[in-house]
């Protein structure tokens, strides 16, 4: 998904890399075996999955998957992005590089490239993570709390909706589709359920229907059905 439009050949999203790269201002070549990068791969999975402490868990994915480049692009984002997996398991605030100078995150990072040393990278990640559970915890503040029938709920919630808008249903067609899926659920959450679902087809907007993985030209031809 993160690297989805932005590699010159498609078929290589979510693929691992099977050609050399170099990294930009570092003279350090990362491994260009596609046998040994596979392998490599796999070891760092294995080695993260037996690390208990989450925070050394994230902090390992951080510096191993973007010395490893095992994709063709967006390593370091994929690293980033993987290192919340351990957070998120736990309960745990979640890990965001927003305020973290550029400048401090490349030396970081070139300095596990040029001399295997994660002392600089190691300050960087600390600092960017009492940051980050600072601003979690502020924004945690500001918001009420989840309603706990749409948690419940959500991946039917989004199955019916998206079923909905991808046959471009109007209104009456809407109706029978959510009578006939509220009737699988125990009877006192089949109003709530009906209820939800239809605040949520009034709500969607050019803004927010790529919440229900909704095309646009999809979503397109069901408002326009929907409105007429």
């Amino acid at each position: 998904l993160l690297s989805n439009n932005l590699l010159p050949n498609p078929a290589a999203s979510g693929r691992l890399r099977t050609f050399g790269v170099g990294i930009t201002n570092s003279v350090f070549t990362p491994l260009g075996i596609p046998q040994l990068i596979e392998e490599s791969f796999d070891l760092i999975l294995a080695k993260a999955s037996q690390i208990q402490n989450p925070f050394e868990q994230a902090f390992f994915v951080l510096v191993q998957l973007p010395y490893l480049q095992p994709f063709d692009d967006v390593n370091k984002r994929v690293s980033r992005l993987a290192a919340n997996i351990p957070l998120n398991r736990h309960n745990l605030a979640p890990l965001s590089f927003i305020d973290v100078p550029e400048e401090s995150y490349i030396k970081g990072m070139l300095g596990i490239y040029e001399l295997n040393r994660v002392e600089l990278f190691k300050d960087v990640f600390l600092w960017a993570y009492e940051r980050s559970a600072l601003r979690y915890a502020a924004i945690r503040q500001s918001l009420g709390e989840p309603d706990p029938f749409r948690l419940k709920y959500r991946e039917e919630i989004r199955a019916i909706v998206s079923h909905i808008v991808t046959n471009a249903m109007d209104k009456e067609a809407a109706s029978q589709a959510i009578k006939s899926e509220v009737n699988k659920f125990p009877e006192p959450d089949q109003s709530r359920f009906t209820e939800v679902v239809e605040t949520e087809l009034l709500g969607l907007h050019e803004g927010n229907f790529v919440r229900f993985r909704i095309r646009p030209s999809e979503f397109t031809a069901w408002k326009k059905k929907w409105d007429s």
